[in-house]
């Protein structure tokens, strides 16, 4: 009788063991639930914050500008713009420390000037040029951008006039030289490297003076 109690309390410590060790056994952590999947709308949005709080760890491709380009004529045909040139070349040249019209680049800001200019200025210039060009041509062959300077003078020494301010000639070919003559000579020296050789040469203190900018302007140093 007593076997059999001993076999059955052996049978039962098994049983009772979880019990009797169940409040010392430590408790498993709990095991997060998994995130749904994220949807393509969310995950859009999570890619826009990234960028935002990584601004520089997009790579982006640098544009180089274009900065040793020579300006265009855009107003002007080919051969008007090289009369016009040439005229700058004869009207205004350089002079001792001083630029020339084609070094402070007066044809190309009359280019850009004319272009916004009323209209019947714009007819001014176009047929002016146009004829000069014609009888430089009918004269000597050539156009006039290819002229020598005494072919030059013949064509245009006989229409230039004295006339004062807010007066020039009427006649329209003769009023084209002259007003073009003027205009030359202003868009020299009211440009920015003329403004440099004044101060340069102490006609001009540093700082004092306006003048056009550059059709494509870069950061300079004011003189």
């Amino acid at each position: 009788m007593r076997r059999r109690d001993f076999v059955k309390s052996l049978v039962a410590v098994p049983v009772a063991a979880p019990y009797l060790l169940g409040e010392q056994a430590p408790t498993p952590p709990p095991v997060p639930p998994t995130p749904p999947p994220l949807q393509p709308a969310e995950t859009a949005a999570s890619a826009d914050r990234n960028e935002l709080l990584e601004p520089y760890a997009a790579q982006i491709a640098a544009s180089v500008a274009d900065q040793f380009a020579s300006t265009q004529a855009h107003f002007f045909s080919d051969a008007q713009f090289a009369t016009l040139r040439k005229m700058c070349d004869l009207m205004m040249p350089s002079l001792n420390e001083y630029p020339g019209a084609l070094q402070a680049g007066a044809p190309e800001f009359l280019d850009f000037l004319l272009g916004a200019s009323p209209s019947d200025r714009q007819q001014m210039y176009t047929s002016g040029l146009d004829r000069l060009n014609s009888e430089a041509q009918s004269r000597f062959g050539i156009p006039f951008a290819q002229v020598n300077a005494q072919q030059a003078d013949t064509l245009l020494r006989p229409w230039l006039r004295a006339w004062i301010p807010e007066h020039p000639p009427t006649e329209p070919y003769e009023r084209f030289i002259n007003l073009a003559h003027h205009d030359i000579r202003t868009a020299t020296m009211n440009s920015q490297l003329w403004s440099v050789a004044a101060t340069s040469a102490g006609e001009r203190p540093p700082g004092v003076g306006m003048y056009w900018s550059p059709i494509d302007p870069d950061i300079q140093r004011m003189v």
